[in-house]
């Protein structure tokens, strides 16, 4: 009975904790902002090393830390499943690269295999845009 107890009480408590995680304010976007891969495109077969190019129409890119009206930077989703949460900083790991000194552009090494790539924009502080500035999700082949 006690362990019953105290798997309830965990439970409870593990989920205020998850319930009171802070949101930070987020930016809005511009009304036809988008992000997308101009190379390589949907579906290429391509080597190990791969250059990938990103696009932006109707905003600006910034560097990460500056707070100007419209710009934000790139963050390449390699082979996420999901977007990254609205209100939280975009992960900095092996699914979520940063580019935060305001590259457009990157040269990948890729295992060979199928490899999906998409784009999202993140304000100064690495939080996505709301609505999000996302690019359609690309899958591509490396041999």
């Amino acid at each position: 009975m006690k362990r019953m107890l105290f798997a309830a009480a965990l439970a409870t408590a593990c989920a205020t904790c998850f319930a009171q995680t802070p949101t930070l304010p987020t930016t809005k976007a511009p009304a036809g902002a988008e992000a997308y891969i101009i190379s390589p495109v949907d579906g290429a077969t391509v080597g190990r090393e791969v250059t990938v190019r990103f696009g932006l129409k109707g905003m600006g890119v910034a560097p990460a830390g500056v707070s100007k009206e419209h710009t934000g930077h790139h963050h390449l989703l390699v082979d996420a499943t999901d977007l990254p949460l609205a209100g939280q900083p975009i992960p900095n790991d092996e699914h979520h690269m940063h580019f935060g000194g305001g590259q457009t552009q990157t040269t990948l090494k890729l295992a060979p295999g199928t490899h999906t790539l998409q784009l999202e924009l993140g304000d100064a502080n690495h939080v996505p845009f709301d609505p999000p500035v996302v690019s359609k999700r690309i899958t591509i082949h490396v041999k």
